[in-house]
């Protein structure tokens, strides 16, 4: 690329213009410090009406807990070290007593949220997961139930023999709240047939959350990267969710959404009151879109325990893809950095490159720890590494709403 096209290039990225997948590629290749300054200015335009316009002053983080409800899987994808038959010793499936253990303690931490996902386990029922949905909502209304990834809903239609539509409208009446983006690793079949041959492929991960958004829920979109793929891959990746995010987005517009919208949606985005959250207010940021993507977040592959034999990426590839990611996804507000895998520093320094969230405090966490990777954070430091940017750390829930 000559001076003149990379200047052209970099003023259509400060202006928030949308690029395409071949300048993207370019802009992987720039320095890094480069990147990031125009990263950070992309998270300053789609930062700046938020919070009553003080969106680019907040940097914001949750506090919740993952709990994984079983570690009996039976699509023993490669990159994971937590799956366990059902013949192994230490393999199990989450009881209501413990369930409610682990909810207590997250409350008493000032949480209002879990994160609930597992395995494919090819033996429970449907009804195991309404009653479960249902005890915790019915004991713990002030949770959010931020659960089951997409990969996790089409193995249920498999086991289920259900479709999409009836199986996500009935958990949600039973309690679910939103979905994340687990699964999602890279939206490439090439690469999910190396690393997960027997999991979703690239259109049911999509498929799953187009329906979630027609129904109301939100969800947040996410990227593992950094084993047997391009970044040619990963910009593809890119592409399918800012697709994904047009074609939900543009519900608000005049497109009418399917009559199970209206009984869900609803649900999807609880009122927030002093009593529902144990004395959290939502001050601002209020949830009003149809369901769509919350948020991206990247991470990169650890490789420790597990059976993909591949080069791992260190904190420069990490800054660098999640860099590109701010820019390429202009239809996303926010975007998450990615601690749990990088650690305290580098998790601060993603916020110079294109985040303007911390994510949470994650209570606990298994699926990386499994794979040889274990950071910690507390309430205390969320504050300090936000803070020593000169932001105003300030608590989230799932639908970015500040909370007191």
């Amino acid at each position: 690329m000559n001076d003149a096209s990379l200047e052209e290039l970099r003023q259509k990225v400060w202006a928030g213009r949308r690029i395409n997948q071949a300048e993207a590629l370019r802009l992987y290749h720039l320095p890094l410090e480069e990147l990031g300054a125009l990263a950070d200015r992309r998270r300053q335009l789609a930062k700046a009406k938020d919070f009553d316009g003080r969106g680019n002053e907040i940097v914001t983080y949750q506090i919740d807990r993952n709990v994984n409800y079983t570690n009996v899987c039976n699509v023993y994808c490669k990159f994971c070290a937590f799956y366990r038959t059902e013949k192994d010793a230490d393999a199990y499936v989450i009881t209501h007593d413990e369930m409610d253990k682990k909810i207590a303690e997250t409350v008493a931490l000032g949480g209002t949220q879990i994160l609930m996902q597992g395995g494919h386990h090819p033996k429970l029922t449907k009804q195991w997961y309404l009653d479960l949905l249902s005890h915790i909502k019915n004991k713990w209304p002030q949770v959010n139930i931020h659960g089951f990834s997409p990969s996790e809903f089409v193995h249920f239609r498999e086991v289920f023999n259900e479709p999409l539509e009836r199986i996500i409208g009935d958990f949600v009446k039973a309690g679910l709240g939103s979905i994340p983006g687990g699964g999602g690793e890279i939206l490439v079949d090439r690469v999910r047939q190396k690393v997960s041959p027997l999991k979703a492929m690239s259109d049911d991960w999509l498929e799953v959350m187009d329906v979630a958004h027609r129904l109301g829920l939100y969800s947040s979109a996410t990227m593992m990267f950094g084993h047997v793929e391009t970044v040619e891959d990963r910009i593809e990746h890119l592409e399918r969710l800012r697709a994904q995010q047009d074609k939900s987005l543009a519900r608000v517009n005049g497109v009418r959404p399917s009559p199970a919208a209206a009984t869900v949606k609803s649900a999807a985005v609880p009122e927030i009151s002093k009593d529902s959250l144990a004395g959290n207010v939502a001050v601002a940021g209020t949830a009003t879109l149809p369901g769509h993507f919350t948020a991206f977040i990247c991470w990169t592959f650890q490789a420790e325990h597990t059976k993909l034999k591949a080069p791992t990426v260190g904190a420069h590839e990490y800054l660098r893809t999640q860099a590109l990611g701010r820019i390429y996804l202009d239809n996303f507000t926010n975007v998450q950095s990615s601690w749990v895998t990088q650690g305290q520093e580098i998790g601060q320094i993603a916020l110079k490159f294109g985040a303007n969230d911390l994510g949470s405090i994650m209570i606990e966490e298994n699926v990386v720890s499994q794979a040889g990777t274990t950071f910690h954070m507390t309430v205390a430091d969320m504050h300090r590494l936000i803070g020593d940017l000169g932001y105003e750390p300030r608590q989230r829930d799932n639908w970015y709403r500040l909370l007191n």
